[in-house]
């Protein structure tokens, strides 16, 4: 995976597709509509001076939504372009990728293409499409893609991964005693003592007046402002019901331990840091793919239902609960969500609240949207204006927050004075243990971490992990580090050593470790060459371009 091109964009150029689950998510969204309308000629601009024409753009605009579909298992729909996809900017990008396979000669053989053509259909088998031809004809073509569409994607993707080898060749030139040293920088523990500083404990030292809590209410009004919110109704279908569905495809599986092994192997030691044996990384593989059948069928039953909602005209949002009492299903409405938060009362990301508030009286349905527990059918509900409440109706969360943010205050001044305390202790040959003492404070003894530590329960609820880890390796051992801020006050951090990564661990990651700084730094040289190359072709101007009026890539024919 790169890096951003722009600040604000994403864009993620996989090696190759690689089959490595027992089924793959085939669902075509019934709420998907591409205009395929256009009149007269298009300019689409150029790349290095070298024009962009219709039929190129089309074709490359094709792959684009083929690459979505191998990727995400289903079709991109309006509410995409929220989650990263960008159909005009992944075009262009990829139309760029493509002209420079051309530049380097980079061409892939008819055999090497049809062999990855059969892979990558493989997963369809359970729906009895056994070639490339079947899945064409049975999936790609009531989409309006054609066997020229599949196979013209399939080479470029190879070409795309021997372009990243080519153009990021340097960046693999990593020798074992260079990662040796980053490994051990890696994985080179810390043993730790932090002092926290709560606010808890000067919250009864806080004695606000009603002058004090208006003041604090007017200064900061619009963080108690209410935004827009909205219901909506919606049908749930949850994995756990299919799960028995997903059970007989796995017993199926006649290969099914070989191809959990190639996924394990193909993700490597390190990829499970919390578990302890290759049986147990292979388990949550197996637990994986059940959940990823599970999600199939899920997928399925609620793409049928949103058929039927759709089938009955004038489209209203009422229409979802009629179905879902007809089907024997339950339509419920969410408590009222804002954009932002969503709704609290399900298991949901962020893309749940986006793609509700997306809704219209002209567009009123939406789905299938995945959860982390169940596939949603939704439907357009009623919107609540925001709201400043008054500081009456708030009271007391208003003194609340004042009371926190004035001990919050006293907990840094503490911090700060405990720091210079410290560092005189030192300087008069005191140990930390006799300075904590002395100040009547009682330090926390943090389990060893390293850089590469993923987690510490110990201090993740008062300071973020990644801030933690900076302290403490900013820190040289035998000394405390400066006071520093915290959720909910300060920590001032003693780092009493350093020690050394397990020698017999070190030797069974280290290669796998060397393979993953070589892809990292293959993947590094790679992403600066193309933010050159596109500096250098005008892809910037390309972009900023009004999106071209040509025929979308996958209009249902």
């Amino acid at each position: 995976m790169f890096g951003t091109i722009r600040k604000h964009q994403t864009w993620l150029w996989a090696v190759i597709i690689t089959v490595i689950i027992v089924s793959f998510v085939v669902f075509f969204s019934p709420y998907s509509k591409f205009n395929s309308g256009r009149s007269g000629p298009v300019n689409l601009g150029s790349l290095s001076g070298q024009p962009v024409s219709e039929e190129e753009y089309s074709q490359t605009s094709r792959e684009i939504y083929l690459r979505y579909f191998f990727m995400n298992g289903n079709w991109p729909d309006a509410s995409v372009k929220n989650s990263g996809f960008d159909p005009q900017r992944d075009t262009y990008y990829r139309l760029l990728l493509i002209r420079k396979q051309n530049e380097m000669a980079i061409h892939i053989s008819p055999d090497v293409v049809a062999q990855v053509a059969k892979d990558m259909v493989r997963p369809f088998e359970k729906m009895n499409i056994t070639t490339p031809t079947m899945f064409v004809q049975q999936v790609l073509q009531p989409k309006g893609f054609q066997v020229d569409d599949f196979e013209r994607f399939v080479r470029h993707e190879l070409g795309l991964q021997e372009l990243i080898s080519t153009v990021g060749l340097a960046g693999k030139l990593v020798t074992p005693k260079e990662a040796t040293g980053l490994y051990v920088r890696e994985h080179e523990d810390l043993a730790t003592e932090a002092a926290f500083f709560s606010a808890t404990n000067y919250l009864a030292a806080i004695t606000p007046t009603p002058e004090a809590i208006s003041q604090f209410y007017s200064n900061r009004v619009a963080n108690y402002r209410i935004p827009e919110r909205m219901q909506v109704s919606y049908v749930k279908f949850d994995l756990t019901n299919f799960i028995a569905e997903a059970d007989q495809e796995l017993a199926k599986t006649t290969n099914l331990d070989q191809r959990i092994d190639a996924v394990y192997q193909k993700r490597g030691t390190n990829y499970y840091k919390d578990v302890k044996s290759p049986e147990e990384a292979k388990e949550k593989i197996r637990e994986e793919m059940r959940k990823e059948l599970s999600l199939f069928a899920a997928r399925k039953k609620a793409s049928a239902f949103a058929t039927d909602v759709l089938n009955k005209e004038p489209w209203l949002p009422e229409n979802l609960a009629a179905f879902a009492k007809e089907q024997g299903l339950t339509a419920q409405t969410t408590a009222p969500f804002d954009q932002e938060e969503g709704p609290k009362d399900l298991n949901v990301g962020t893309i749940f609240a986006k793609t509700a508030f997306g809704l219209s009286t002209n567009e009123p349905f939406a789905g299938p949207i995945i959860g982390d527990d169940a596939v949603y059918e939704i439907a357009l509900g009623p919107r609540i204006p925001s709201e400043i409440p008054s500081l009456d109706s708030i009271r007391d969360r208003v003194t609340a927050d004042f009371k926190f943010t004035q001990a919050v205050m006293l907990a840094r001044a503490a911090g700060m004075e405990f720091f210079q305390t410290a560092s005189n202790g030192f300087a008069q040959g005191k140990n930390f243990s006799a300075i904590c003492d002395e100040a009547k404070i009682k330090p926390v003894e943090i389990p060893p971490f390293s850089l590469s530590t993923r987690g510490l329960p110990e201090v993740e609820d008062r300071i973020r992990l990644d801030s933690f880890k900076q302290i403490a390796f900013s820190t040289p051992p035998g000394k405390v580090s400066n006071s520093q801020p915290t959720v909910d006050g300060a920590v001032v951090l003693y780092v009493k050593s350093k020690l050394p990564p397990d020698e017999a661990k070190m030797k069974t990651d280290l290669p796998g470790f060397i393979n993953y700084v070589r892809q990292t730094r293959q993947n590094e040289a790679f992403n600066e060459w193309f933010r050159k190359e596109a500096k250098r072709s005008g892809l910037d101007a390309l972009l900023a371009r009004p999106e071209p009026a040509i025929g979308a890539a996958a209009k249902k024919t």
